[in-house]
């Protein structure tokens, strides 16, 4: 999945960049991003097996808990396929890794707004509790910040496709 930025050219044409080609997959801080990611993965996918294992009800609210999270079968489904997709970013690694942890992690920090809005309410269907969303807030920040590597920084080097792309008109 590459990203593209539109930028206007001498005359005002549109010339399109190609961002995620160049991104720094070779830099030793990678591997050890691309390994957290897929710990999660694993930590995720364990936790729905043993929430499955237990013969929760698919949409039980009751309090039945893993681990110290409160679960259900809906729960332990969505986390088997969310710690599967983690493994699979792991093991493809480069950019798409970068990408879908950073989507990933997006979604686990709406997650956890949504469910936190939901405590306690009928609508909470995957049984969320506290520690359930505090857990959805750190995993969030976490493949956040493993997606980012080498995307976002106060300081980006003039070779960086990223910084390339925002300063369009500037020597490199």
């Amino acid at each position: 999945m590459a990203t593209h930025v539109l930028h206007s050219g001498p005359k005002g044409h549109k010339r399109r960049i190609v961002l995620d080609e160049d991104l720094p997959v070779d830099h030793r801080l990678s591997k050890v991003y691309r390994v957290g990611a897929g710990l999660m993965g694993l930590v995720l996918l364990a936790f729905g097996v043993l929430g499955l294992i237990d013969k929760i009800g698919f949409f039980d609210t009751r309090g039945d808990t893993v681990a110290g999270l409160n679960t259900n079968g809906a729960l332990s489904v969505l986390s088997i396929a969310v710690g599967l997709l983690l493994f699979a970013g792991m093991v493809i690694g480069g950019n798409a890794a970068s990408t879908l942890n950073m989507v990933l992690g997006v979604l686990f920090l709406l997650s956890g707004f949504v469910n936190l809005a939901l405590l306690d309410s009928r609508y909470n269907f995957l049984a969320f509790r506290i520690q359930n969303v505090l857990f959805s807030f750190v995993v969030g920040l976490l493949l956040m910040t493993f997606g980012m590597y080498g995307r976002v920084s106060g300081g980006l080097p003039h070779d960086n496709p990223y910084w390339k792309a925002r300063h369009p008109d500037q020597p490199r």
